[in-house]
């Protein structure tokens, strides 16, 4: 499958690994099929892709690739929403934004991905070690990285 991108031109993607959120994402309720794109083999960032709109992409990471102790409970009725037996089953994911020289992850809406069923659904946490721009990186640290890489 082919889609357009702003960042990237075309892609062609696996139409199987297409993410579905049934009730689109907060703030984004009709944009509901995305990719993840890996722009490179080591990084921990990915580009959540909009199959439909070239424009719409999210920056995103696995937060446990900063914080050991982050985990997501699973509702019931999620699983059931998602198609999912076992709470393992899930890939979880957050959005990143840069914010005052800071990547920050929002860890209180995580992404919870079906591993199978490739449903998801954005999910509001009330855990109050967590905020919404939890910061994890210095930009100028990810740059000094990225030279010497």
């Amino acid at each position: 499958m082919l889609i357009e991108t702003t960042r990237f031109g075309q892609v062609e993607i696996d139409g199987s690994r297409v993410i579905t959120f049934k009730d689109g994402l907060l703030g984004f309720p009709a944009h509901r099929r995305f990719a993840l794109l890996q722009p490179d083999e080591q990084g921990v960032f990915l580009w959540m892709q909009s199959v439909d709109d070239p424009s719409l992409a999210f920056l995103v990471c696995d937060p446990r690739a900063f914080i050991e102790d982050y985990q997501v409970q699973v509702r019931a009725d999620d699983l059931k929403t998602l198609e999912m037996r076992d709470p393992a089953d899930a890939r979880v994911l957050v959005i990143v934004n840069k914010v005052d020289g800071y990547l920050t992850a929002n860890l209180l809406g995580p992404l919870v991905i079906g591993g199978h069923s490739l449903l998801a659904r954005q999910l509001v946490l009330s855990d109050r070690r967590w905020s919404t721009r939890h910061r994890i990186l210095r930009v100028d640290a990810l740059a000094a990285v990225s030279k010497s890489a």
